[in-house]
């Protein structure tokens, strides 16, 4: 049995009214690549458009576990057939054209798309391996989506350009679903005190102790001269600052510099005394 495209957040309105529409292609192992990029980002309505070779092996096994997507793909035999009940239609062009068309770019295709699939289908249309949509299929478009590659190198493989469309698809979908009840699903995770961080945030008391140790230490080890301090431990207090370091990450460094501080036959009771308790915390928190 094969596993739905359809993700558990998933809605009518992004996977089953916006569709991607491949227009002759050539070679069937795209139409499987296509099919991976689509599941990847959580489509599931491919439409194909008179291919040179479909169903065969060839396009499954590019799929590489999409072929849920192959297998509700419809096929038909023109670009009329498969846009005819579609209230927005864009179309992928790489070059410019004699009678100037209104051009978005990617983001603001996705965008376009997923809100207007709310009152109808929507299709997103790629053309041929070789030389894109003619002009009579662009003409059928609302609107061209221009992705901005290379001028030096611009030609895209037809998945690829699908991949970047379906990314800002999902992108936009999911910010909207991060404004509803449903979220968080962008929600970043970059520094103590973000949701799933696996320790707290150190507390600026914590961090002066650090601070005060490190110094010690680098007076010990005759590294740092407290008469002649130059800005040594102003800039390793800048760097450490920009870590923004959390509980076990202060208590991890602290033992380091005791350790340190014993192997150089510097460390006091007191100090060893404050090792043995940080060492402890540390192995609690493990």
């Amino acid at each position: 049995m094969h596993e739905t495209a359809l993700s558990p957040e998933s809605n009518d309105s992004f996977n089953d009214q916006i569709r991607i529409v491949l227009v002759e292609t050539s070679h069937s192992g795209n139409i499987g690549a296509v099919a991976r990029a689509m599941k990847n980002m959580g489509l599931g309505n491919l439409w194909l458009v008179n291919p040179a070779s479909f169903p065969d092996e060839t396009s499954y096994a590019r799929s590489a576990g999409a072929s849920d997507v192959l297998d509700r793909a419809h096929v038909v035999s023109s670009l009329d057939e498969a846009v005819a009940d579609c209230v927005m239609v864009m179309g992928t062009s790489a070059r410019g054209r004699k009678v100037p068309w209104p051009v978005i770019p990617p983001p603001d295709a996705a965008a376009t798309a997923v809100q207007q699939a709310g009152s109808g289908k929507v299709a997103l249309v790629f053309g041929r391996e070789n030389h894109g949509l003619s002009n009579d299929e662009l003409q059928r478009c609302h609107y061209h989506i221009h992705i901005p590659s290379n001028p030096d190198y611009s030609s895209l493989n037809l998945a690829m350009a699908v991949q970047v469309i379906c990314y800002e698809l999902r992108m936009f979908h999911l910010k909207s679903l991060e404004e509803g009840e449903s979220g968080p699903y962008l929600q970043p995770m970059v520094a103590p005190g973000d949701e799933g961080w696996d320790s707290p945030p150190a507390t600026a008391g914590e961090v002066e102790g650090f601070f005060g140790h490190f110094e010690q230490t680098l007076v010990d080890v005759n590294f740092h001269r407290r008469d002649n301090p130059r800005h040594l431990i102003a800039r390793m207090r800048r760097l450490f600052q920009r870590a923004r370091m959390d509980q076990m990450e202060v208590n991890i460094l602290r033992g380091v510099l005791s350790s340190i501080q014993k192997a150089a036959g510097t460390q006091s009771r007191k100090e060893q005394g404050a090792e043995n308790a940080a060492g402890s915390q540390h192995k609690g928190q493990e």
